[in-house]
């Protein structure tokens, strides 16, 4: 069990600076309202909405895979004296505990404002985020892969965050219409582009693409669970190679901040080549949320043999 222990002079430091803030929570030097971000598509909504409203930080660097983040002494303190705290509960169990014991009551679990899927059962009939230390959940939190949930997201935090500030309410309401809006367009072209494919089945590292694969009909093989960092049974391993045959995948999906090797491996056994399809857990280099959303769709599209479009 990870524990997060702070010093009494810590204790005493946060404290002072909260009653300095006020019990709205603690601004920026421009008095701004400041806003911690769990990881990267929930930075990137709070930037989107909070706009130059807010001082936006996030607590996962660019690189580092989500699930394994430890909080420094120095970044409790931080969502201790933030404004916000946005985050999913069930995917960085450091965040969870430090939301529990220092900002529960200013805490925006983005999980909690639409509707999520069950979590996906693990090789031994057990949830993978249990199995590995995650927080208690019995939904998948992916819930970011699915840009119509991330949609009535933004909706949510434009509404808590005019709250927060009233000042900016309407600004805030205008931008996460603005970032709804782009989101659902994004949306459709998925839609649209995941039409009258040739095939269904995606083998994915792990179960992070159960909504996206929900939402345009498609089936999500997972080589892991919930959990990126579980490593599969030969057993679950010779069951995935199974299926891909059965099939016809050509495309064995890996990731950016995980180890190719077992995909390799995999791509190996079945006759197929590896690929990219990117959980969007960090942020990409030289893109956005939304630009690699878009490469998904392309590498998608490519390896479900989807028909040709226009523009």
């Amino acid at each position: 069990m990870r524990s997060l222990v702070l010093t009494g002079a810590l204790l005493s430091a946060t404290t002072a600076t909260a009653a300095a803030c006020g019990s709205g929570g603690a601004a920026t030097g421009d008095g701004k309202p400041a806003v911690m971000a769990a990881f990267y598509p929930l930075q990137w909504i709070s930037q989107q909405v909070g706009g130059p409203d807010v001082s936006v930080a996030g607590l996962t660097k660019p690189g580092t895979e989500p699930h394994d983040l430890e909080l420094t002494a120095r970044q409790v303190a931080d969502i201790q004296d933030s404004s916000l705290v946005v985050y999913i509960k069930g995917v960085q169990p450091a965040v969870d505990e430090a939301v529990e014991g220092h900002a529960s009551a200013k805490a925006f679990d983005a999980a909690s404002t639409v509707a999520t899927l069950p979590a996906t059962a693990g090789e031994e009939g057990h949830d993978e985020h249990g199995q590995h230390g995650h927080a208690d959940v019995s939904y998948d939190p992916h819930i970011w892969l699915d840009p119509s949930r991330l949609a009535t997201v933004a909706g949510k935090l434009g509404e808590r965050l005019a709250e927060a500030d009233p000042a900016h309410a309407a600004a805030y309401r205008q931008r996460a219409a603005t970032t709804a809006a782009e989101l659902n367009k994004l949306d459709e072209a998925y839609r649209t582009g995941l039409t009258g494919c040739g095939k269904k089945a995606i083998v994915t590292s792990h179960s992070a693409f159960g909504y996206l694969a929900a939402r345009y009909g498609l089936e999500q093989i997972a080589v892991s669970g919930l959990d990126p960092d579980a490593e599969p049974s030969p057993t679950r391993l010779a069951q995935v190679a199974d299926v891909a045959k059965r099939e016809n995948v050509t495309t064995i999906f890996t990731e950016e901040l995980v180890s190719p090797k077992v995909a390799e491996i995999l791509a190996k056994e079945v006759g197929a080549k590896t690929a990219v399809l990117n959980p969007i857990e960090s942020e990409p280099d030289g893109g956005d949320y939304l630009s690699a959303a878009k490469q998904n769709l392309e590498a998608l599209r490519k390896a479900l043999e989807c028909p040709t479009t226009e523009g």
